[in-house]
C-alpha cells in the first residue's frame, strides 16, 4: 500500500475527505476497509505523480463511491484527459475528452473553486483559457497556464497547437517532465517520429527514474515495426519501475506482437516464515539426505541469521527487520555453494550459479523475487547497476 505521508498536503486533505465520505458511500465490490483505503491512496499517489492514465481505473472507483465530491470529479476528469493521450483512435480520444468536459462541468456545479476547472471547461468548449490557474505542473504561472492550455488542445486533437504550448512551457520551466512527455505524444499523434523521439528523450533526461517516457518512446518504433528498438525501450521502462503494472504491460504487449516469450527462470525455493522468536518455519520438512533439497538447508540458515542479528548490523538506521537484497543474495549463494559441493545435478541451481557468475544474481532477485522488503532496495540498485538489470532481462526473461 502507498504511504500516505508521500502525498502532498492538499491530497492528504482530499484523502481525509474521501475517507469521511466513504462512511456514507460503499466502494463498489469492496467490503474490506483496508482494501478501500489502498485504492484511495493508490489513486491519489498516481494522480500526484501526474500518471493520470494509470490512476484512471482507481479514480473511477472513487468517483462512483463519492460522486458528490467536486475534488474527485476534477481529478477523474484530469485522468480522462491523460488517458485520451494514449489512444491512437482519434474518435475514441474525442469521446474521452467529451467525458472529461462533462466531469469538469459537474465539478463546477458541485462547487469546485479550482481555477483550473474554469480553464478546462473553457478550452474543451472551444474558448480561451483564463489567465489564472492553480499549480499542477509548475510554480511558474505562465508555464502552468501553457501546460493547461496544451493539455486541453491535445484533448481536442489539436496536436500542433498542443506541442507549441508544451515546448513554450518547458522553455520557461525546464523541469516539467509532463511538458516534454506530452510534446512527444503530440508528435507521435502526428506521426512525426524524429521529433517525438527528441522530446521523449528530453523527458528521460529530466527524470530517468520514471518509466513513462521510456515506454511511450517505444510506441513510434512499434508503429514503424522497428521492434528491436522498441524492445530496448520497454526493457528500460520495466527495469526502471519493475513493480508497475504499466511497465510490465508494455513489455508484454511487445512480446504478444513479436511472438517472443517472457518468463523468469524457475526456482523452487522452500516456503518459509518466522515465528515470534525469529526462528524459521518451513512449509515442508527438508530431508538432509535428499541431495536435491539438502542445499536449501543453507538458505534457511542464512535467512535465520539475518532475521536474528545480521539485518540490524547491515542496516543500523532501520528500526525494523525487512527481507533485503543483501540477505537473499547471501542465502542463494550459500545454496549454490552447497549444491556445488554435493555435486548433485540440479538444473535450477546450475542456472542460478550461472547468473551469479555473470553478476546478475541481485538483478534476478529484484526483478523475479521481490517482495516489499526487497523492493525497497531497487532505487539504489537501479542508480548504480542499470546495465545489470538490463542484461538480466535481455538474457533470461525474453526468449524466442
Amino acid at each position: 500500500m502507498a504511504d500516505m505521508k508521500s502525498l502532498s498536503p492538499a491530497l492528504r486533505t482530499l484523502l481525509c475527505v474521501v475517507l469521511l465520505f466513504s462512511t456514507s458511500y460503499t466502494l463498489k465490490a469492496q467490503s474490506d476497509d483496508e482494501k478501500a483505503k489502498e485504492i484511495i491512496v493508490k489513486a491519489l499517489t498516481l494522480y500526484q505523480q501526474q500518471r493520470y492514465a494509470e490512476a484512471l481505473p482507481y479514480m473511477q472507483i472513487l468517483v462512483e463511491s463519492a460522486p458528490e465530491l467536486p475534488e474527485v470529479r476534477f481529478a477523474y476528469a484530469m485522468c480522462l484527459i491523460g488517458k485520451s493521450k494514449q489512444i491512437s483512435d482519434t474518435e475514441e480520444a474525442k469521446k474521452l475528452s467529451a467525458k472529461a468536459l462533462e466531469e469538469f462541468i459537474k465539478a463546477k456545479e458541485l462547487g469546485s473553486k479550482d481555477p483550473q476547472t474554469d480553464a478546462f471547461i473553457a478550452i474543451l468548449s472551444g474558448k480561451s483559457v483564463p489567465s489564472q490557474t492553480s499549480q499542477t505542473y509548475s510554480a511558474n504561472k505562465e508555464a502552468e497556464r501553457l501546460m493547461v492550455e496544451g493539455e486541453s488542445y491535445f484533448a481536442q486533437s489539436k496536436y500542433e497547437e498542443a506541442a507549441k504550448n508544451f515546448e513554450k512551457a518547458l522553455a520557461l520551466d525546464p523541469k516539467i517532465y509532463q511538458a516534454a512527455l506530452s510534446s512527444g505524444d503530440s508528435y507521435t499523434a502526428r506521426r512525426i517520429w524524429d521529433s517525438a523521439e527528441k522530446w521523449y528523450q528530453k523527458a528521460i533526461e529530466i527524470d530517468p527514474n520514471r518509466e513513462t517516457a521510456y515506454r511511450y518512446s517505444a510506441t513510434p518504433f512499434m508503429k514503424q515495426e522497428k521492434f528491436d528498438i522498441a524492445r530496448e525501450r520497454y526493457i528500460e521502462a520495466f527495469i526502471t519501475e519493475p513493480y508497475s503494472n504499466m511497465s510490465r504491460r508494455g513489455l508484454s504487449q511487445w512480446a504478444d506482437i513479436t511472438g517472443a516469450k517472457l518468463g523468469h527462470p524457475k526456482l523452487d525455493i522452500p516456503e518459509i516464515s518466522f515465528d515470534p522468536n525469529g526462528k524459521v518455519k518451513t512449509a515442508a520438512t527438508i530431508d538432509a539426505t535428499d541431495t536435491a533439497m539438502a542445499p536449501w538447508l543453507a538458505y534457511i540458515a542464512i535467512r535465520e541469521s539475518w532475521r536474528k542479528d545480521k539485518f540490524a548490523k547491515a542496516f543500523p538506521k532501520e528500526s525494523e527487520y525487512r527481507h533485503s537484497v543483501l540477505e537473499e543474495a547471501e542465502a542463494l549463494r550459500a545454496v549454490i555453494k552447497a549444491s556445488e559441493q554435493s555435486k548433485a545435478a540440479n538444473p535450477q541451481l546450475q542456472m542460478l550459479g550461472k547468473m551469479d557468475a555473470e553478476g546478475l544474481l541481485e538483478a534476478f532477485i529484484l526483478l523475479a523475487r521481490a517482495n516489499k522488503g526487497i523492493a525497497a532496495d531497487h532505487p539504489e540498485f537501479l542508480k548504480n547497476n542499470r546495465p545489470k538489470l538490463r542484461q538480466y532481462v535481455s538474457s533470461y526473461v525474453i526468449s524466442k
